[in-house]
């Protein structure tokens, strides 16, 4: 069926289709190429890795990396952490974006310009990272999970999304629950909520995707290691086994930690991924719907 449509097509258009099939494979390896290697080479010697590169010889692959990651505690505390930090995030997130961005989609909204031009210009600028400091610390938010999850809940971007698939639901619907005597509150939990569940999927798979990545505030704000989310875990990890500067007394035992230290590189990086990579199939049936709908319409 598909060739039959595909020699029905001109020339120039079979042309066209053709080389879009070639960049989007290209486009492909460029991801899934460097996805086998790190999973490959989290398997593999450092020295047969260096030496020879990839090969799949399964007898000389192991598990140490694997093993030594898993057997910190560390690594349990911090995914827990970050599980924690990225669910709570993301349904706050989600929460106070679906709430702005409704009231936002009205056109009879009062001070709506207002607020619009409010939230433009924090797309363009922000106070910096002092002063962010000052404000989290005189709220005595340091070294709480808080100093994490709430200053980056709100995004303007995902609110303009938000807003945007609002807008593209027909006005009947509002009249229709009208009629039935419901309030906006009522209408917009009841009647709303479940029409825009492709759009909230997104949404809470771009803010749990980016909390989970995200190491940066966290080593900002927190100083105790029983709060800290995986990838810092992670990062402490690659650091401790880094041989560092001055470390040249004893050649082998130096070579023996660069070792660990280019093993356990891949593994972590597998470990920190796995969990996005499970969820990416389940969110993908809302995914395209809800991108294209809250990004053309407006």
């Amino acid at each position: 069926m598909q060739t039959r449509k595909f020699n029905k097509l001109s020339f120039s258009d079979r042309t066209l289709l053709g080389i879009g099939y070639i960049l989007l494979a290209i486009f492909v390896g460029i991801i899934v190429v460097p996805l086998l290697y790190v999973v490959a080479a989290s398997f593999m010697d450092p020295t047969v890795l260096q030496n020879e590169g990839i090969r799949f010889d399964f007898n000389t692959w192991t598990l140490t990396a694997y093993k030594r990651v898993m057997a910190n505690k560390m690594i349990w505390i911090g995914f827990i952490n970050s599980t924690i930090y990225s669910l709570a995030y993301t349904f706050i997130s989600v929460l106070v974006t679906i709430m702005a961005a409704y009231p936002m989609s009205k056109k009879d909204f009062v001070g709506k310009g207002f607020f619009n031009s409010i939230f433009i210009i924090t797309m363009f600028f922000g106070g910096g990272l002092i002063p962010t400091y000052l404000v989290i610390g005189n709220l005595q938010l340091i070294n709480t999970p808080w100093a994490v999850i709430l200053p980056g809940a709100f995004s303007v971007w995902n609110m303009i999304l938000a807003r945007t698939y609002y807008q593209s639901i027909p006005d009947e619907l509002r009249e229709a629950s009208s009629v039935d005597g419901a309030s906006e509150l009522v209408h917009f939990i009841k009647v709303l909520l479940p029409v825009c569940k492709p759009i909230v999927a997104v949404l809470a798979l771009y803010q749990f995707v980016g909390m989970w990545n995200s190491y940066f505030d966290a080593m900002i704000y927190l100083n105790d290691s029983r709060l800290q989310p995986l990838q810092l875990v992670l990062r402490s990890i690659l650091i401790q086994n880094t041989p560092e500067t001055g470390m040249i007394a004893d050649i082998q035992s130096t070579a023996e930690l660069a070792k660990l230290a280019e093993l356990l590189k891949y593994s972590t990086i597998v470990v920190s991924s796995l969990p996005l990579l499970i969820m990416y199939p389940f969110f993908q049936k809302y995914f395209d719907s809800g991108i294209m709908m809250g990004s053309v319409k407006g």
